[in-house]
């Protein structure tokens, strides 16, 4: 299920349960906070898994605008264009040490 509009959201693995398996969608949004409610009612249960009880993006998760982090720029609030493409990265954790 997608919108018209052109945003492009890249899905990790891990996530496509929630988008019967496709890696990407497109959605319809002005910013990033937008972008994710229309990626939440396209696809029911994805958000909780982004965004903490207070909208924002969970400290696990990261989310890439054009390649650059959105931490860095205005967080949920980051503006967006047509034809920008949205990364969903989920942080790696564990390993051993060297």
């Amino acid at each position: 299920m997608a919108d018209e509009a052109g945003i492009t959201v890249l899905i990790p693995t891990p996530l496509r349960r929630f988008t019967d398996g496709d890696a990407k969608v497109t959605m319809a949004g002005a910013s990033v906070g937008e972008v994710l409610d229309s990626l939440e009612r396209a696809y029911p249960g994805i958000g909780e898994r982004l965004r903490d009880d207070s909208g924002q993006i969970r400290r696990f998760v990261n989310v890439f605008v054009n390649g650059q982090n959105v931490r860095d720029r205005d967080g949920v609030d980051t503006s967006l264009s047509e034809g920008d493409e949205v990364g969903i990265i989920p942080a790696m954790a564990g390993g051993s040490r060297v």
